[in-house]
């Protein structure tokens, strides 16, 4: 018998993979660790909005996040269990179809952004 909090937790996992934004982040976030300014560049979005999106996603526990001096990183957690998997499995499966989602991937390869570019974040 699943347990409230099981089911709380599906449907958080639910909520925030309906939302393009947060799956555009996710998709980016599969290539490996990205500053806030990285997203911010490949999603031509205002930084606050992404940010509360990484928020929502931090508290579905999909991203982990990391300070170092005045920048914010995030990655994909590792998952929590079969579901979370599967989820995270779909990114890399079924996602390779969406234009939008490759254009992404493209635009971070291309991006002026980031630690490899200039050895720091913007």
């Amino acid at each position: 018998m699943k347990t409230a909090t099981t089911i709380s937790r599906v449907d958080l996992l639910f909520r925030a993979f309906s939302d393009r934004t947060r799956l555009r982040i996710l998709n980016l976030l599969r290539g490996g660790e990205l500053c806030v300014c990285d997203l911010v560049d490949v999603l031509n979005l205002p930084q606050p909005k992404v940010s509360r999106h990484l928020a929502y996603l931090r508290r579905a526990r999909l991203v982990l996040a990391r300070k170092e001096g005045l920048w914010m990183y995030y990655q994909l957690a590792p998952a929590s269990g079969k579901f979370h998997a599967r989820l995270i499995g779909c990114l890399a499966d079924c996602f390779e179809e969406v234009p939008e989602l490759r254009t992404d991937r493209e635009k971070l390869g291309r991006s002026e952004c980031g630690r490899g570019a200039k050895g720091g974040c913007c």
